[in-house]
């Protein structure tokens, strides 16, 4: 079984992938299933709201012309901070979403990509408010399935790879509430292409997510063009037995389906 949960098409404000042949490329390469997870995020990332209208029919057009050929499930990648909990919500009501990766993609409206959010601060300041950032949030909102890229703030840290065990207090807070939610995490395959030395979250990470009883996880590329669909699938399922997990999750609405590695 090999599953797809993390991909973005021309939807999302930084992508011009065309769903279609995100969906030709995933039926080549052999893949069973695939989750569209368009991005949301509101805030001075406000332009980056999905068109849900539109997206949904494209959804539905692709799901019912390749339904033989692969399952395609519809959900979203809501970028949610305190200050925009009350928008998700509203958009979480409207649509029938089979998953939804709730992320952290900027803290006050200032972005993690442009570096803007980490000047001025010391390297444990930003990191430690990065993981309090997604606490906060998941103890207010539960209208998710799974935390995306848990560890993403390694991606735009110019002072290298902060050390696991220096937030070890704030992740396993996240990842004990993750679990008494009975909410998952992902592994997000886009460590490979940014040139991180381990996987996203890392190994650590998701040992400590083992360790706590942690069963809830989805494999995605975060793809956002042609070369990224499906990658190193396969792969992370091998790390993942490696850990010790021995399933994986696809979703429908809303609820974890389980698979062996």
């Amino acid at each position: 079984m090999l599953a797809d949960y993390h991909m973005h098409t021309n939807y999302s404000n930084d992508s011009t992938y065309d769903m279609e042949k995100a969906v030709l490329k995933a039926i080549s390469m052999g893949l069973d299933e695939i989750c569209f997870t368009e991005h949301s995020d509101y805030g001075t990332m406000g332009d980056y709201v999905v068109n849900y209208d539109a997206y949904y029919q494209e959804y539905l057009k692709m799901k019912e012309k390749y339904r033989d050929d692969i399952v395609i499930k519809f959900g979203c990648e809501f970028g949610v901070q305190m200050h925009t909990i009350i928008n998700y919500q509203k958009d979480f009501l409207k649509y029938p979403f089979d998953f939804i990766i709730l992320s952290n993609h900027q803290i006050d409206d200032i972005e993690f990509w442009t570096y803007k959010y980490q000047q001025g601060k010391t390297q444990r300041d930003y990191n430690r408010g990065y993981y309090q950032a997604i606490l906060d949030v998941i103890e207010k909102f539960d209208d998710y399935s799974v935390l995306g890229h848990l560890d993403m703030i390694k991606r735009y840290d110019q002072a290298g790879v902060y050390p696991d065990e220096e937030v070890r207090d704030l992740i396993e807070k996240i990842l004990k509430h993750v679990i008494s939610k009975g909410k998952g995490i992902e592994v997000n395959t886009s460590c490979f292409r940014y040139g991180l030395s381990d996987l996203t979250p890392s190994r650590t990470i998701l040992k400590w997510y083992k360790e706590l009883g942690g069963r809830v996880l989805t494999i995605g590329s975060d793809t956002h063009e042609e070369d990224h669909v499906g990658c190193r699938i396969q792969y992370v399922k091998d790390e993942l037995l490696k850990i010790g997990f021995d399933e994986f999750c696809t979703f429908e609405k809303m609820q974890p389906i389980y698979h062996k590695l």
